[in-house]
């Protein structure tokens, strides 16, 4: 596996994903997607979409706003509890997440903040990652999300959050989706978009940022039937990894114990990943919610969100199981597993380096390379002939510049499952050379059976 320092300069040297505000400095843990990089992360999310809710009768979509009315995050607990412990660096005054320093000792059960001296020594045998200073400040809660103000004052009536998770604009819409799409329990609403976290200690590429984007999606079922649906979506979610090519060695799972379990959940199990820079590195989280949820909302709103079952002719508050992944996680993962580093032949008869993204093609930002044998005019016209066909059905790259074994190379290493070479012969013989990534063989195919050549392979 390739460690991140060679990720990160692929992923900026190939237009995958460059730092954000560069020209100025840049800013901690913010990062654009390049022209590869959107479109691996859009493939990536419609092979989630598909898989949740097109392939689906039981899961429909939605889309929330980001802002919510402020009393939404006092419901589902976010305003009281979505904290990290922070603490402060005595000597640099950096300041850390506390969980997050090796050998960092968590407060005695009853211990009250700032309550005297010895909670200084409560990260004894931890450093600072900055100076290696070994004395901290007593660690407090610090609360995760980013405050906005809505409209021209910005005074306490007009404050509003930056939402922190997609799943509760999904609670708040429960009722309305399903009275307008009349889904019977169990049934499953998804969506994907932006959420923000103001994280202590973000960090390691983009796995954890600020902003981010969420692939998440609530199911809401019968009480007793949660712990059956909840086992199934692990199962589900995993082989949705591995059915896009992730390496099964490179996953597992871990059982959340009952003190790390958040104040919502019954059971949560992480999907995780062995990214190079941790042992392993949490990728998507599938959990019990039970009706946490609702009940809390229709407490607070005053709204009933209960279901009535007609079949049962009863009324209950649905449990939820929840899968919720990260979009950014996710493509880094999938960049990360796809790498590969080989011997292959060179034109000179000896072998060379090769670099490889094994993208699954469905995944693989651009599909077609088509590659005229150079940039001589005569080849120009059979080559547009070429490109206008498999544009229309694919995202393709067309490039003129340099020997064609350099231009397979550039190819191989941005994940392109297949090349299309446009050579001398093809004015005469309408035919062209197509180039599989993976075993690089090459075929001799007609111009007129190209889209669909290449159709069955993708």
């Amino acid at each position: 596996m390739a460690n991140m320092e060679t990720i990160v300069n692929l992923c900026k040297r190939r237009g995958f994903i460059f730092p954000s505000s560069e020209i100025y400095g840049g800013l901690r843990s913010t990062w654009d997607y390049g022209p590869l990089g959107v479109e691996l992360k859009r493939n990536v999310k419609n092979a989630w979409w598909r898989w949740m809710v097109q392939l689906r009768e039981d899961v429909v979509g939605l889309d929330a706003a980001i802002l919510m009315a402020p009393k939404t995050w006092e419901a589902s607990g976010h305003v009281e509890t979505f904290t990290d412990p922070l603490v402060e660096c005595l000597n640099c005054h950096q300041r850390f997440r506390a969980d997050h320093l090796p050998g960092f000792h968590a407060p005695q059960s009853g211990h009250e903040e700032g309550a005297d001296s010895e909670t200084v020594d409560m990260a004894r045998g931890a450093k600072c990652p900055n100076c290696g200073n070994k004395k901290f400040t007593d660690p407090r809660n610090f609360n995760l999300m980013f405050k906005t103000y809505m409209g021209p004052v910005e005074d306490a009536t007009a404050a509003v959050w930056l939402r922190p998770e997609t799943a509760q604009g999904i609670f708040v819409n429960f009722m309305s989706v399903q009275q307008t799409t009349r889904k019977k329990i169990p049934f499953g609403i998804a969506q994907v978009g932006k959420s923000f976290r103001n994280e202590i200690t973000p960090g390691n590429f983009v796995y954890r940022t600020r902003e981010f984007e969420q692939m998440e999606m609530e199911f809401f079922c019968e009480p007793g039937t949660d712990e059956k649906w909840h086992q199934y979506w692990i199962d589900e979610r995993q082989a949705w990894y591995a059915r896009y090519g992730m390496q099964a060695d490179n996953m597992r799972l871990r059982e959340h114990e009952q003190d790390e379990l958040s104040h919502y959940s019954k059971r949560t199990v992480d999907i995780e990943y062995k990214f190079p820079f941790t042992d392993w590195g949490e990728l998507e989280g599938i959990a019990n919610r039970t009706d946490f949820d609702l009940t809390q909302h229709s407490k607070f709103s005053g709204q009933d969100l209960t279901y009535f079952d007609q079949e049962k002719n009863e009324r209950y508050t649905p449990f939820v199981i929840e899968p919720a992944a990260g979009a950014d996680r996710a493509t880094l993962a999938f960049l990360i597993d796809a790498y590969h580093e080989e011997e292959a032949p060179a034109a000179s008869g000896k072998t060379e380096k090769r670099t490889v993204l094994r993208l699954h093609k469905d995944l693989a930002p651009m599909k077609v390379a088509v590659l005229p044998l150079s940039r001589n005019e005569k080849l120009v016209p059979t080559a547009r002939e070429v490109t206008t066909p498999l544009r229309e059905h694919w995202m393709i790259d067309y490039d003129d510049a340099g020997s064609i074994g350099r231009r397979y190379r550039r190819q191989d290493e941005v994940g392109t499952p297949y090349c299309v070479t446009i050579d001398f012969e093809s004015i005469d013989d309408h035919a062209v050379t197509v180039r599989d990534r993976d075993t690089m063989q090459q075929d001799r195919i007609p111009i007129s059976d190209l889209v669909s050549y290449l159709g069955e392979r993708l």
